[in-house]
C-alpha cells in the first residue's frame, strides 16, 4: 500500500488576503504527516501530527488561533480514531492544553475510556504530564476584537459565521503503508458560543471516522448541523456502494444541505488510498499527498 495524507483546514469564506496562509498551513501538515508515512509510521501518528501542525497555526480555529464564548475564555474539542480496532480518544470543552489532539490521543491509547470533557478533560491532561497554558496564549488579536463587540452588541451568528466569518475547524485522515486508516479533527468551536458548547468535531461518526473495511473522513462546518445528519460516518457508508471518495463526499455534503440546510465540507480517504473531498461554503481549505496516483495539491477551491 502507497500511504496517502488529506487534511482540511475549514469551510467558510475565507477572506482573499487570508487564503495563501490557509493553503500554506495545510499544505506544510500535509507534508509532515506525509514524512511520516514514507518512514513507515502509523496512519494514527501521521494525522496526529499533521493536526499539530495546525494546532500551533494561528491562522486556523484550533489551538493557537482557537474562539472565545459568551464567557470570555477558549474552549477547545478534538477526537482520533484508529480504523484498525474502531478505538477513538476525544475530549470536549478542554481548556489550558495548547495541542487538545495530542490529549485525545493519550486518551485512546492508556484507558478504555472514549471522551472526557470539561474540567474532567484538564485533570486527565495534567495527569498525564500536559502542560498548560493560559487563555492569553491561545488567543489571537481578531479574537479579542470578536468578543469585544460580542459584549458591546450581544448578537450571536450562526449560518453566518460560515458564510463569511472565520470558522476553522482543522482535521486529517490517512492511510498508511499497512494498509490501516485513521483520522483526526481539532477546533476551538464557533465564535460566540455558549460556555460548555461542543459541536461535532470529537463525536465519532460525526467530527470525525476511521474503519479498515472502509475509510476515514473528517468533517467541518456549522457543527449542530453536521451532528444531525452524522456526517462523516454516513459519507464512509456511501463508500460501500462502490462510489468513489470524492463521489461519496459530494453525496454526504449534498445531504447536509438538502436535509438540514448545513455548511460544511468533508474529507476522505478510502481502503485503495484514494482520497476525496468536498464542501458547500464558498471555499475550503485542504491539502493532499495520494499515494497511489502521486497526486498533490493544497488549495481553498477545487
Amino acid at each position: 500500500m502507497k500511504p496517502s495524507i488529506i487534511v482540511h483546514g475549514g469551510a467558510w469564506d475565507i477572506p482573499d488576503d487570508q487564503v495563501e496562509r490557509h493553503i500554506a498551513g495545510c499544505d506544510r501538515a500535509a507534508a509532515r504527516a506525509d514524512e511520516i508515512l514514507s518512514r513507515g509510521g502509523t496512519a494514527v501518528e501521521a494525522v496526529e501530527e499533521a493536526v499539530v501542525v495546525m494546532e500551533d497555526d494561528p491562522i486556523f480555529d484550533a489551538g493557537v488561533g482557537s474562539v472565545i464564548n459568551q464567557s470570555g475564555f477558549v474552549e477547545m474539542d478534538a477526537m482520533i480514531m484508529d480504523g484498525r480496532n474502531l478505538r477513538s480518544g476525544a475530549v470536549a470543552a478542554l481548556r489550558n492544553i495548547k495541542n487538545p489532539i495530542r490529549v485525545a490521543r493519550c486518551l485512546m491509547e492508556t484507558t478504555h475510556f472514549s471522551m472526557v470533557a470539561g474540567q474532567g478533560a484538564l485533570v486527565f491532561a495534567k495527569a498525564n504530564g500536559f502542560e498548560t497554558c493560559s487563555d492569553e496564549d491561545l488567543l489571537v488579536g481578531w479574537e479579542l476584537e470578536d468578543y469585544r463587540e460580542f459584549q458591546r452588541s450581544g448578537v450571536l451568528r450562526t449560518r453566518e459565521e460560515f458564510e463569511g466569518d472565520r470558522p476553522d475547524t482543522v482535521g486529517a485522515c490517512a492511510i498508511d503503508s499497512e494498509g490501516h486508516v485513521a483520522c483526526a479533527t481539532s477546533t476551538g468551536g464557533t465564535r460566540r458560543k455558549i460556555e460548555g458548547r461542543v459541536g461535532d468535531s470529537p463525536l465519532v461518526g460525526c467530527g470525525g471516522y476511521a474503519d479498515d473495511r472502509t475509510g476515514a473522513a473528517s468533517a467541518t462546518g456549522w457543527g449542530e448541523k453536521i451532528m444531525a445528519v452524522v456526517m462523516s460516518k454516513s459519507g464512509i457508508d456511501l463508500l460501500n456502494d462502490g462510489r468513489t471518495p470524492d463521489s461519496a463526499c459530494d453525496a454526504a455534503v449534498a445531504v447536509l444541505g438538502e436535509r438540514v440546510n448545513g455548511l460544511g465540507g468533508l474529507i476522505m480517504v478510502d481502503v485503495k488510498g484514494r482520497i476525496g473531498y468536498s464542501y458547500n461554503t464558498p471555499r475550503m481549505a485542504y491539502a493532499y499527498r495520494e499515494g497511489l496516483t502521486g497526486r498533490s495539491r493544497a488549495g481553498v477551491k477545487r
